[in-house]
């Protein structure tokens, strides 16, 4: 008996619908950012942002350290195995959360707190000591704040983790990917599952109540049978929740990429089979599915949020805890401040350089336009809860909303378009995702995209299944 995601009705909607496209983790999407925002206009945009000295904050820091890079990473690493490269970039990390603060002046409350890399856990005790301690002079992390770090199990020790419970971290995000040796080889991630357990037992006891695992689907050498039974691994672990990413090949971005053979990939048939063995595995377990690849038990504030339609997202993830800006620390870390997004210098040499001058370390970034800004808040609704009200867009934006997107309402509901499909329902009150259509939520959201045109035939998004 086929389960509903094999059904063959939705295998040729996911042939149809899988094409490339943005994850929004932000609207404009990060192929938008442009030099032309600079450290002048991040700081004009920190002094508007201190004038609202009672609003809390999101605080991104960015650790980019590993010993070795894994073939399959697409994320701003630094691999290195010199300590003394460590200890100089938090020398200069130290001096940006200052200046940072001093911008900011007395608007202190964080409350939300994420450590990501690279892999945080490169550090020493003491450095992570001193670092979270420096953090914490500048800014006032409270006792309710969401304070989480990514780890990797393979070079996370107990002793670390005793320290960070200590610290007050309360969340932990695990890397495993995958359990099977053959893959783990072919990726040059050598993660044994005994280790990895052990790891997640220890946490427990150590006081850790929310946990998150991270999987990838789409390796190389991965096989359904092969991946349920890492699914089945991490079920019988029990974290609160997990999220399973979708590998996207792009070797001509990421050089690391070049020592995965392609041959190795799994074609399109068998990665859609791979996200159907986890989304039935999890489902099946009593994980409910949280907007775009999460999964969290139904009583993890993450559930019980999207429940009430009050997800958000940001740069770091789903959240119960918005802040009307995130700021963002280290080498390329990107933040979100009164309407604008600032990325950092992705080289060490540059980002030390801007430091020594005095400035602060931008590369890049994005002014939103009003129309950005609405476009902005109709994806994340979209993405996070499935649900748009219409007449909340209207009054938090002024328009009417059927005249403003006639022209997406139009391809929408087009004989062959996405309701036609049974994907999203269209009423004069809101636009609601069907529980089939949240598998194609970025497709229902490119709609909304302005920007998507300018890059047709272009080799910038991964697919969207």
């Amino acid at each position: 008996m086929p389960t509903d995601f094999e059904a063959a009705d939705v295998a040729a909607l996911i042939e149809r619908y899988d094409r490339p496209g943005p994850r929004y983790t932000s609207y404009p999407t990060a192929v938008e950012f442009n030099e032309q925002f600079n450290a002048d206009a991040y700081r004009e945009r920190l002094s508007a942002a201190a004038t609202s000295q009672s609003a809390p904050l999101s605080l991104y820091v960015h650790v980019p350290f590993c010993e070795e890079r894994c073939a399959y990473c697409g994320c701003a690493v630094i691999a290195t195995r010199k300590p003394e490269v460590a200890a100089t970039y938090l020398e200069y990390l130290a001096r940006e959360i200052g200046m940072l603060a001093s911008r900011l002046g007395g608007r202190r409350r964080v409350v939300q707190y994420h450590w990501g890399g690279g892999t945080p856990t490169y550090l020493t005790p003491v450095q992570i000591t001193r670092l979270d301690g420096t953090i914490r002079r500048h800014f006032d992390i409270g006792s309710d704040a969401e304070c989480a770090i990514e780890i990797d199990p393979r070079v996370t020790s107990r002793e670390q983790i005793t320290l960070l419970r200590r610290l007050g971290f309360n969340r932990l995000s695990m890397g495993v990917q995958d359990f099977n040796e053959s893959v783990q080889q072919a990726i040059h991630r050598h993660q044994p599952e005994g280790e990895t357990r052990d790891l997640y037992r220890f946490a427990r006891e150590a006081g850790f109540e929310s946990i998150n695992v991270d999987l990838v689907y789409g390796l190389p050498r991965q096989t359904v049978g092969t991946f349920r039974r890492t699914l089945d691994s991490v079920v019988e672990m029990r974290p609160d929740r997990i999220a399973v990413y979708s590998y996207a090949h792009v070797p001509w971005l990421r050089p690391n990429q070049k020592a995965i053979d392609p041959l190795d990939l799994p074609d399109a048939n068998e990665k859609r089979a791979l996200l159907g063995a986890a989304i039935d595995a999890f489902t099946s377990a009593g994980y409910v599915a949280i907007g775009m690849d999460h999964f969290a038990l139904p009583d993890d504030e993450l559930a019980v949020a999207a429940r009430g339609r009050r997800l958000h997202r940001s740069f770091m993830g789903y959240t119960t805890r918005p802040a009307p800006d995130s700021v963002a620390v280290g080498v390329s870390a990107i933040g979100d401040v009164q309407g604008a997004f600032a990325q950092n210098h992705k080289s060490l040499a540059r980002y030390y350089q801007a430091i020594d001058a005095g400035q602060f370390p931008i590369e890049r970034g994005y002014g939103l336009t009003p129309d950005d800004r609405l476009r902005r808040y109709v994806i994340t609704e979209l993405m996070c809860n499935f649900h748009l009200d219409r007449a909340t867009v209207e009054s938090r934006f002024g328009i009417n909303f059927g005249a403003y997107f006639a022209g997406e309402l139009d391809g929408l509901t087009a004989p062959d378009g996405i309701v036609a499909d049974g994907l999203l329902e269209i009423t004069p009150d809101a636009l609601s995702v069907t529980e089939r259509g949240r598998l194609f939520v970025r497709n229902i959201c490119m709609t909304f995209d302005r920007y998507l045109g300018s890059h047709a035939g272009r080799p910038v998004f991964s697919r969207t299944i």
